[in-house]
């Protein structure tokens, strides 16, 4: 068999496994587990949705994730607050030192984490929350990272907006994406949802070892999987 062939038939797996996986929360849930694995320097992540309640936390992969949203809510400073507020990503490279948080940084710094990168999840209309990525080492995300993330940070967008009903569903940086179009050709040719086809790319990519970015650049442009 060949090394497309196996690719193919790995894809046929896992998607056949999906196809009757449905829930919001467990994509939520997916996600932030994934960025753990799957993004280079993360070590914690959580899931902030906005809604008539306020801002909450929906998913997190550590117990830490909750004092640090609850600290922004609190202080009403923070990665999370300034992605709603203003900015699609935000990213703090040394949280010891960053005059735009100078009463957040310096407590999160103090119980062991020195970088964070936030993403706001939107729509073409609405504001949905934020996704947070921690790290305990200073400067941890690269290009690479910050790339897959935000492909994460779409698809995590899309999981919400779909769970609110939000007919005006569409997130651009999904569309612009490579992982976006490797989406595209897994739900096409497995009939698989938007948010299911991502978490294929998630599963052979942690299978393999290799970053998310890089499978779905081969499946895009060979469709075959790179080898680690």
């Amino acid at each position: 068999m060949s090394s497309a062939e196996q690719f193919l038939e790995e894809l046929s797996a896992v998607a056949r496994s999906l196809q009757n996986e449905t829930g919001t929360q467990r994509t939520l849930e997916m996600a932030v587990t994934a960025a753990t694995s799957i993004i280079e320097g993360c070590d914690l992540a959580g899931v902030s949705i906005a809604d008539s309640r306020g801002v909450h936390t929906r998913a997190a992969s550590d117990e830490a994730v909750l004092v640090m949203h609850a600290l922004q809510h609190e202080l009403a400073e923070g990665p999370a607050v300034d992605a709603l507020r203003h900015h699609e990503t935000v990213y703090a490279p040394d949280l010891s030192s960053d005059e735009r948080w100078p009463r957040w940084g310096p407590r999160i710094h103090e119980i062991g984490v020195r970088s964070v990168l936030s993403y706001r999840l939107f729509t073409t209309r609405d504001t949905l929350g934020a996704l947070d990525l921690f790290s305990r080492t200073g400067d941890a995300f690269d290009q690479d990272a910050i790339d897959n993330a935000l492909a994460l940070a779409a698809q995590v967008a899309v999981a919400v907006a779909a769970e609110l009903n939000d007919e005006h569903l569409h997130v651009a940086v999904t569309t612009r994406t490579v992982i976006g179009q490797a989406q595209g050709i897994l739900m096409e040719r497995f009939d698989l949802s938007a948010d299911r086809a991502f978490e294929v790319l998630v599963r052979v990519s942690s299978h393999q070892n290799i970053k998310l970015l890089r499978v779905a650049s081969e499946l895009v442009t060979t469709r075959t999987v790179p080898k680690s």
